[in-house]
């Protein structure tokens, strides 16, 4: 009997863009797999994408659903720690925050 895997990463299934505006960060995802967009929709709740950044002090998760292009467009309130202008990290845009929800463990498509 075949045994099913539990949980995959979801950079297995999509691929990801950041973008910023000020403290506001955007990530885009997109499914590889026009058939894989329910399954999407069903992992990258807001509670779930909340609880992955909890570390970064997001305030609030803003989801849109972008069923044409087979995509979601996530918005984090307070995840850039000032932002462009205002951190002193090295990524004040974000940019590498699209790896981290790609490093997402997520339940893989049936």
């Amino acid at each position: 009997m075949e045994e099913r895997v539990m949980s995959e990463l979801l950079h297995r299934y999509a691929h990801a863009r950041a973008g910023d505006k000020g403290d506001r960060l955007s990530l885009g995802v997109f499914v590889y797999q026009e058939d894989h967009y329910a399954w999407l929709v069903e992992q990258l709740s807001e509670p779930n994408v909340a609880a992955l950044f909890e570390h970064r002090g997001v305030s609030h998760v803003t989801r849109y659903l972008l069923p044409h292009l087979k995509g979601v467009n996530l918005v984090l309130d307070d995840a850039l720690q000032g932002g462009v202008n205002g951190a002193l990290n090295l990524d004040g845009h974000g940019k590498t925050l699209s790896a981290l929800l790609l490093s997402m463990q997520v339940t893989p498509p049936t």
